[in-house]
């Protein structure tokens, strides 16, 4: 499903105008995606969380050069979801 196809069925479900269900969907985006790059974890019960991990530096190769590099320690975005969520997609029914 893509960000338009989801757009589209909000926009059926609830009778909202596309452009207004759009506008919502980015300033969320927008939202999780300001949070995570402060540091902040964003927490949605019932569905899931949006967390920053911390990735120690660690030794790599440039197998092209056949040298040794050292990646620094950085943070990446990940998605936990909820129990129940994993759940309902374990059992393949719908979630609403």
């Amino acid at each position: 499903m893509t960000k338009a196809d989801l757009v589209n069925e909000i926009s059926e479900k609830t009778g909202l105008e596309k452009m207004a269900v759009q506008n919502t969907v980015e300033a969320f985006m927008k939202s999780v995606r300001t949070a995570m790059t402060k540091g902040d974890n964003v927490y949605l019960r019932g569905f899931g969380s949006f967390v920053v991990k911390r990735r120690a530096e660690k030794t790599g190769r440039n197998i092209s050069k056949n040298q040794t590099i050292i990646i620094p320690a950085h943070n990446v975005p990940a998605f936990k979801p909820a129990k129940t969520f994993v759940e309902k997609v374990k059992k393949n029914v719908a979630v609403k």
